[in-house]
């Protein structure tokens, strides 16, 4: 077997006009792609062809190149199958035929009910001063029971949970309850929509009534409408997996588990119907094998977000550094490495699978510089540096193992 030299293709999140962080910063990491996305346009909207070849454009002449969206974001209608559904996924399909006349092949996506990405803690102290994103179970049961008053929330919780978050939420001053509720209504970055409190009660209802076969049943139908054009188009779509990884407010979550992911690249059977590897995502559930998960869904893998979390107990945890925690980071690159030399020598063409620093610990001058909450400079690029190492570790010893080329 002779051992490509081919690597994991190294991107870095940029928000375009919104970010602090330039272009030209993001070359001197060493990273070579970007992942981005048209945050202006409005949610289920087509993203015409000249706004996209503007962007593109733009990153091009930096001397990188736009390799992954992210996100084409996933209308709520279509999540509910409510509305102008049927239009705004006739509108998504256009949408990756654009993607694919501009040379953009890959699309990361979500189908999380209502909020992406949460946390209760986006200044977190770590051991060493760095600060980290964080989710506690107590402080979002406190929001959920006592701030929200969301009906029929206590049987989400333990009886333990909930007395701490009595104890909790009466603790909360003006500034600290403002804070929370910012953290978990306001959107974090690349999140889909912000909401005022108001907003969001009436979003929950919205989902009223909607299980959790429900919503897999509407993301396979939006799976088996839109991939048959991303085969058209030369496109891989990919979708990111639920953040947490559990159910939030009483809405279902589909997208958590081993399971859940292999069956929704069974409900339409194409390379180009992935799956983003997000270890931070599926690592904050326990019974995720993340190492194992890459072997056996490897073939699948359009996209990888490379971060570690540390589960601290229950449902909490927070993100740690990204070669320490609860995710076996090592296995997990060396599954990667396998997939992609699998890749060559069974003729595939999409060998290079797009990989990022996903998030990173706010640290040094960053500490005093405003960037996107997980989304600071240096604490990513520690995040890279680290990949990049374990990856070519793991090669070389792969390489010695395998005697020479």
């Amino acid at each position: 077997m002779t051992i490509i030299k081919a690597k994991l293709e190294q991107t870095w999140r940029w928000f375009g006009t919104y970010d602090t962080i330039s272009l030209t910063d993001i070359r001197q990491t060493g990273a070579t792609g970007i992942v981005t996305a048209l945050h202006h346009l409005p949610i289920g909207s087509i993203w015409p062809v000249h706004e996209i070849m503007k962007r593109k454009n733009e990153i091009e002449q930096s001397g990188l190149t736009w390799s992954v969206v992210e996100s084409v974001p996933v209308h709520e209608d279509i999540k509910r199958q409510i509305g102008k559904f049927q239009s705004y996924i006739d509108n998504y399909k256009q949408t990756i035929l654009n993607l694919g006349k501009c040379g953009i092949h890959t699309i990361c996506y979500n189908f999380m009910p209502v909020l992406d990405w949460t946390r209760t803690d986006l200044e977190y102290i770590t051991a060493d001063g760095s600060t980290a994103l964080r989710f506690e179970e107590v402080a979002f049961a406190a929001f959920d029971l006592f701030i929200l008053r969301r009906p029929g929330a206590e049987e989400d919780y333990l009886p333990g949970v909930i007395d701490e978050a009595k104890v909790f939420a009466e603790g909360l001053g003006g500034d600290r309850l403002e804070a929370l509720t910012k953290t978990i209504l306001a959107g974090l970055p690349g999140s889909e929509e912000g909401y005022t409190f108001t907003e969001f009660q009436e979003m929950l209802q919205s989902y009223h009534g909607i299980s959790a076969d429900d919503l897999k049943n509407n993301l396979y139908h939006f799976i088996r409408e839109v991939t048959p054009v991303a085969v058209e188009a030369g496109v891989r779509l990919a979708i990111h997996p639920d953040d947490p990884p559990f159910s939030l407010f009483g809405l279902p979550r589909v997208v958590s588990t081993e399971p859940d992911a292999k069956a929704l690249i069974e409900a339409y059977d194409s390379p180009n119907n992935g799956l983003t590897l997000c270890t931070g995502s599926y690592g904050a559930r326990p019974e995720n094998d993340l190492p194992g998960m890459t072997m056996r869904l490897g073939h699948r893998i359009n996209f990888i977000h490379l971060r570690n979390v540390q589960i601290e107990n229950g449902r909490t945890f927070h993100e740690s550094d990204h070669l320490e925690g609860s995710v076996d980071m090592s296995g997990v690159m060396r599954a990667l490495v396998n997939e992609q030399q699998h890749r060559i020598d069974t003729g595939r063409t999409d060998v290079t699978i797009p990989m990022r620093p996903d998030h990173g610990h706010k640290m040094l001058y960053d500490l005093k510089k405003d960037t996107f909450p997980g989304y600071s400079l240096i604490g990513r690029l520690r995040g890279l540096a680290e990949i990049r190492g374990l990856e070519m570790g793991i090669r070389k010893n792969i390489t010695s193992l395998n005697g020479p080329k």
